[in-house]
């Protein structure tokens, strides 16, 4: 195989990151917009030893899941990737790819491997994990409460929008569909101010101009707005026409930020953050749990599905009122104060001192005194607290995407609490971190994948384990 070949291939699959998988003379092609069950015609741009690259050309034979794209940019922009699917077909695929790392990385047993309705049928002790079908959106667009987008310049004018895939190349962006509008109109508005009071545009080979990134924030349940321009160096030229000009044609912006990054990185903030204007935080709500979200603080980007996610993180707690709970990757503690409502006692521990003070502050704020926070590693805390004599009956693990540290998945052997529950963003290091529990003594009883992110490659899921000599 050579580059330049045009090849005609069957896809019989898709990657973790959505490019289509197809076979000619044994040999694998990797094709960016192909859907399992196509026939296209492809050129291949670039080969290795075992596997290579290609360009659709041609659709032969499309597949009945394919759907036209809604967004105008969706060919260039790298945001999503999966809008030529129809979103049956996405929730499908979400669920299957969870079940093919749990067999290929975790070497787990799934109950009713082939279909969704068999495996949710199933699940008695001995015949695998059940693993339900994905959990989506009614309405799958206008999703997302923040935004973050980079600032460059076109033709001499300010841009900002999406980087094109596998790129650091700014495409433009009117709007964006799976954007709240509203977040959409802070930044079409802030990149017309810009442009017209002469605002320059950071260069990342130069080191030079002002404005990195324009990052707003949106509160669905409260309706707040936050707005953090992202700047490289600290003084901003026509600062008051700027705000004057927000404030007036924004009224939904309660709070103006100004993050200061002077690093040549990649990285959006940098350490120096103050209120240019208006509030320090806005206001949301999980349910009935109320949080104050800073101009850095994390805080889930998919509200309908945030509590979805934590409604199934709830359930498998299966709390009486009565269990002592730690929370291992508390953040600023959505789900400890989640679970709080239904808990004796919640420990949150995380290794970040800043979100620590912002969880610490929304307990207060929400009169929950029976959450305790602490700064450290898990892996460091939670022995401490097993020496104080506390000891969970639940323990919730909300990692990053590498997964649980090795160290923390001993300490959890060792607590031998009666369940775990994993959140996972990552359904490779989730199978990973099964395997060493289930190797520890735990048994998994059931996974529901959540869709978080309709339209882009990513799956949470949520996994239930118990000790073995338990029965539910």
């Amino acid at each position: 195989m050579n580059k330049n070949d045009e090849v005609l291939l069957d896809i019989i699959g898709m990657t973790h990151e959505g490019e289509g998988v197809g076979r000619v003379e044994g040999y694998t092609l990797f094709v960016q917009g192909a859907l399992p069950g196509e026939r296209v015609r492809a050129r291949v741009l670039k080969t290795k030893k075992q596997y290579g690259y290609a360009k659709l050309l041609e659709l032969v034979q499309a597949s009945s899941d394919r759907i036209a794209p809604p967004c105008p940019i969706y060919d260039q922009c790298g945001g999503c990737q999966l809008q030529h699917m129809d979103y049956t077909a996405q929730l499908a695929w979400k669920r299957q790819l969870v079940v093919d790392n749990l067999q290929r990385i975790g070497k787990l047993e799934v109950a009713g491997a082939a279909g969704a309705d068999a495996a949710s049928a199933s699940g008695t002790q001995g015949e695998g994990i059940r693993v339900l079908p994905t959990l989506g959106m009614e309405e799958p667009w206008r999703y997302r409460n923040k935004a973050q987008v980079p600032i460059g310049v076109t033709d001499g004018g300010l841009v900002g929008g999406f980087y094109a895939r596998g790129s650091h190349r700014i495409i433009d962006m009117e709007t964006c569909l799976i954007q709240h509008e509203d977040n959409d109109k802070v930044v079409a508005t802030v990149k017309s101010l810009g442009r017209e009071l002469g605002i320059t545009a950071y260069d990342e080979e130069t080191g030079r101009g002002l404005l990195r990134h324009v990052v707003v924030k949106k509160a669905f349940r409260t309706g707040q707005m936050m707005l953090v321009l992202v700047t490289n160096g600290r003084d901003i030229p026509h600062l008051d026409a700027w705000l004057g000009s927000i404030r007036e044609q924004l009224p939904a912006v309660v709070s103006i930020c100004q993050n200061i990054n002077t690093q040549r990185t990649n990285v959006i903030f940098g350490n120096d953050t103050r209120v240019l204007w208006g509030n320090e935080v806005i206001y949301d709500y999980i349910g009935e749990v109320q949080f104050a979200i800073s101009a850095r603080s994390f805080y889930q980007v998919n509200p309908a599905q945030t509590e979805v996610l934590y409604g199934r993180t709830l359930e498998y707690a299966a709390l009486t009122g009565k269990e002592t709970v730690i929370d291992a990757y508390c953040g600023i503690g959505t789900i400890s104060l989640f679970l709080a409502q239904h808990a004796d006692q919640v420990y949150g521990v995380e290794i970040v001192p800043e979100a620590i003070e912002d969880a610490r502050a929304n307990a207060k704020l929400n009169g929950m005194n029976n959450v305790k926070f602490e700064v450290g590693a898990s892996e460091d805390v939670i022995p401490a607290w097993k020496e104080q004599g506390i000891t969970p009956d639940v323990i919730v693990v909300d990692p990053p995407r590498k997964g649980c540290d090795p160290r923390l998945l001993e300490t959890i052997l060792l607590m031998q609490p009666e369940r775990v529950v994993y959140v996972s963003c990552n359904p490779s290091t989730l199978a990973r971190d099964l395997r060493v529990l289930e190797d520890g003594g735990y048994r998994t009883v059931e996974v529901t994948p959540v869709d978080m992110f309709p339209h882009t490659v990513h799956v949470e899921s949520v996994a239930l384990l118990v000790m073995d000599v338990v029965t539910l």
